[in-house]
């Protein structure tokens, strides 16, 4: 009796997560996470059910998830593989049921026996206790909201509670981020580890500073001594007490023949050859995301040559290095969450030539983080220096102002900056002073971002966020 009535329950479920897609989705709210709720509160167990029918390739870390996942779908893509994802980012137990039961028929057979999850590393412990992903990709761990997080390490600790959980898994880390690469330790599952040889310039090199989340051994405690940096704590780490040091990775970036504000072009060298590719996003932490998906595509045995073609054409995630054409002119927004994310962003906006606008748009909603105080984090020299050819900075967003005095501390002339609260009045401002090639930039929180992408949508006709 009590079998039968779970099936109801479960079917039942089913039916009302559907159900309330559609609703949601005919009045334009995204029903991205609300019907995985209402599923769960029928039918707890319904993730595990559903999670049961899938071969599950599953992605979490701080920054970049969403970035991978989409060059992994193209990957999948050329790969004639078909797949489902949440590619609305929402990455929380709710958001993973949604796109379940979107992708399922009423009888609950997949429709694609793929699915490629984005999982928040705070959720992947309790997602772990009800699906066994054949794959998980690592990218990074920095601080990032502590008022939801917590302390850096529980985060880090959180993903290796779940990795536990499920010992069969295939683990694809980045051996160059300290937390990450210890994952890998004394655990069953395979692993396999990507990052980057030392690269003709670094920051240390330099003499600039850069943000470290992870200074001391994990195990011992000792200060890290590097051979080189990436960028914050990324790089060739070794601990000269306990020895613990950067894993040789699999997968590895070569050298990077050209950066440029619209591409990268990267020799990459993996088990099976090397070749340089065209990765079709700028920034020097988007080599990360590309090298993560490579990395996926070499487990899987794929060939380089659609590895390739993935790199080159792939689409950017809603909100993320998101460019939208509008003739002469150009927007591009890209989502920001916490000091390293801004500083890389910061510095890729250094790297482009034509005059430009920008627009921080900073919210303290729940899900992005009540605590503002990371803005005083962020290395705003590269935006500093860049002032004289960027001819108006607007703040918007509920903490607007805070962005505008931070800007001001930052050295940023005041006279460049202008509050604008109304999203409209902005992007109207905004784009009558770009001229013939140049383009607005606009660098939102995550709900600032939902708000932004709402006016965007209606404006300039852009697929909703979900799709």
């Amino acid at each position: 009796m009590k079998k039968i009535i779970n099936t109801v329950r479960f079917y039942v479920a089913l039916l009302v997560g559907k159900i309330s897609i559609h609703l949601l989705r005919i009045t334009g709210s995204g029903g991205t996470s609300l019907p995985g709720k209402l599923a769960m509160t029928i039918y707890p167990e319904i993730l595990r059910t559903l999670g049961a029918k899938y071969r599950i390739i599953m992605i979490t870390g701080t920054n970049g998830k969403t970035t991978t996942a989409r060059i992994i779908e193209q990957i999948l893509t050329e790969n004639h593989i078909k797949y489902t994802s949440n590619k609305s980012g929402a990455n929380l137990i709710s958001g993973l049921v949604t796109t379940l039961i979107s992708d399922v028929k009423l009888n609950a057979s997949p429709t694609s026996p793929t699915a490629l999850l984005e999982v928040d590393e705070a959720a992947f412990r309790l997602a772990s206790k009800y699906v066994n992903p054949a794959v998980l990709v690592v990218t990074n761990f920095f601080r990032d909201q502590l008022d939801r997080y917590g302390e850096l390490f529980s985060a880090v600790e959180a993903v290796r509670e779940g990795i536990i959980n499920n010992p069969d898994t295939t683990l694809i880390l980045n051996g160059d981020d300290s937390l990450c690469a210890s994952l890998g330790k004394d655990v069953q599952n395979p692993v396999i580890y990507y990052g980057m040889d030392e690269l003709p310039e670094s920051e240390e090199e330099n003499g600039k500073a850069y943000n470290n989340d992870a200074s001391y051994c994990l195990y011992c405690k000792t200060k890290y001594e590097y051979l080189y940096h990436t960028y914050s704590h990324l790089g060739y780490f070794k601990c000269p007490e306990c020895g613990y040091e950067r894993p040789e990775p699999l997968v590895h970036i070569v050298r990077v023949p050209a950066m440029t504000s619209e591409f990268t072009s990267a020799v990459i060298g993996t088990p099976s050859g090397s070749f340089e590719a065209h990765i079709n996003l700028p920034g020097f932490y988007n080599i990360y995301n590309a090298l993560a998906a490579v990395t996926f595509a070499e487990v899987l045995g794929f060939s380089h040559e659609k590895t390739i073609k993935a790199l080159s054409c792939f689409e950017s995630g809603f909100g993320r290095m998101e460019s939208i054409s509008l003739g002469e002119k150009n927007i591009q927004v890209i989502l920001i969450k916490n000091p390293t994310g801004l500083s890389q962003v910061l510095k890729y906006l250094a790297t482009v030539d034509k005059p430009s606008v920008i627009c921080f748009m900073i919210n303290d909603n729940t899900a992005d983080g009540t605590d503002i105080s990371w803005l005083y984090d962020v290395d705003f020299e590269p935006l500093k220096n860049i002032q004289s050819r960027i001819p108006q900075i607007f703040v918007s967003g509920i903490r607007a102002e805070d962005m505008a005095v931070r800007l001001k501390y930052a050295g940023i002339f005041t006279d460049h900056i202008i509050i604008e609260k109304n999203n409209q009045a902005m992007l109207d401002s905004a784009l009558n002073m770009l001229d013939v090639g140049e383009t607005l930039f606009i660098l939102p929180t995550y709900t600032a971002l939902l708000d932004i992408r709402k006016l965007l949508i209606k404006r300039f006709k852009l697929k909703n966020f979900w799709q």
